[in-house]
């Protein structure tokens, strides 16, 4: 048989393939994202978490054997960019949840995640079914190992799956039937990692080592939440929900000039939006240039005055990262000067 060393259609089908399930596993990473976020702790939010790193290193396998492949990093990107557009946002935008409008109360929206994420494994199992199968068919065997590799992960995290979902509906029949709601806001993951975030800036360090560790491992655990809401928000939201009045009569300089004022969940909105729509270039990329990681997960919620008595314990590097973020993004001159009073003591 030829293989797909010496055939280049053979690779050209292969690298499709494996692009449609890379694609596919970085979709997915963002919705485990924003489902940790809403998501109390518990064996369905540790299962949860434990899939996150596992499909983080799918992307990775996946990626590195496109390369193995003859794939140059420019092509994997844009081969993100591309399938994604088709496969990962199906994944990440539509099943994503907003705010809490899915089902009555927090139990129910854990349960229609549950749902949500059950048929996205199946697909996945499906995508891997397929490329194992091409990968059979012109010879590659080392594809064909990495793809029912991961297609095992996938298939013990959908029966997990399955066998949280009862759990999840007795939930929903005590909270929405019997009046016994067992949903605790202050237990998700955003929640979690706002806390996190804001203690380790506070001196959390000094606490037991034990439960510090724990608690910034959990911070680190939702990274990107806000970032993956906003994202999800904005492709389904109308000209009202984008945080900049009269935005589609905007020209795209008159948009440009107001992004910098914008925390990340309104820049992900923001992009989200202007993609699915008038789709500027010059907006996309000065969002882009502005897109980046809060100083912890939650930072944008936070007041002046709490960020004020954050900047009391926080070391040198952390104001200065304080004070960039704020000149760059929020704009928010009360914690600016307080960070160069901060600064200016040292």
């Amino acid at each position: 048989m030829t293989t797909q060393t010496e055939n280049p259609a053979a690779t050209e089908k292969l690298l499709q393939y494996l692009n449609e399930a890379h694609a596919t596993e970085h979709g997915l990473t963002r919705t485990l994202e924003a489902h940790l976020a809403v998501t109390p702790r518990g064996s369905y939010r540790s299962g949860l978490e434990k899939h996150l790193t596992e499909t983080r290193k799918h992307a990775e396998r996946l990626e590195r054997r496109m390369g193995e492949l003859g794939a140059s990093r420019n092509v994997i990107q844009m081969g993100i960019g591309v399938v994604e557009s088709l496969v990962g946002q199906a994944l990440a935008l539509s099943k994503t949840p907003i705010d809490l409008v899915r089902g009555s109360g927090g139990e129910e929206k854990l349960l229609k995640n549950a749902k949500d994420e059950c048929a996205t494994e199946a697909l996945e199992i499906a995508t891997y079914d397929a490329l194992e199968r091409v990968a059979i068919g012109v010879g590659d065997q080392k594809t064909a190992e990495l793809a029912a590799s991961i297609r095992g992960d996938e298939e013990r995290m959908l029966a997990n799956l399955r066998k949280e979902i009862p759990k999840l509906a007795d939930a929903v029949v005590r909270a929405d039937v019997e009046g016994d709601p067992s949903f605790d806001a202050s237990t998700t993951g955003a929640a979690d990692a706002a806390r996190a975030g804001g203690e380790a800036v506070r001196g959390a360090a000094k606490r037991a080592e034990g439960s510090a560790r724990k608690t910034a491992r959990q911070a680190r655990k939702v990274p990107g939440v806000a970032q993956a809401e906003g994202q999800a928000k904005g492709a389904v939201a109308g000209e009202s929900d984008i945080p900049i009045a009269n935005y589609d009569d905007l020209n795209a300089s008159q948009i440009v000039s107001r992004l910098n004022e914008l925390s990340q969940i309104d820049l992900a909105k923001v992009d989200s939006y202007e993609r699915k729509n008038a789709n500027r270039k010059s907006v996309l990329e000065k969002v882009t240039s502005l897109r980046g990681n809060e100083p912890w997960p939650g930072y944008d919620e936070l007041t002046v005055d709490e960020v004020k008595t954050a900047l009391d314990t926080a070391d040198e590097k952390r104001v200065r990262e304080i004070r960039d973020y704020e000149r760059q993004h929020k704009g928010r001159q009360g914690v600016i000067d307080a960070a160069d009073r901060e600064l200016a003591k040292g």
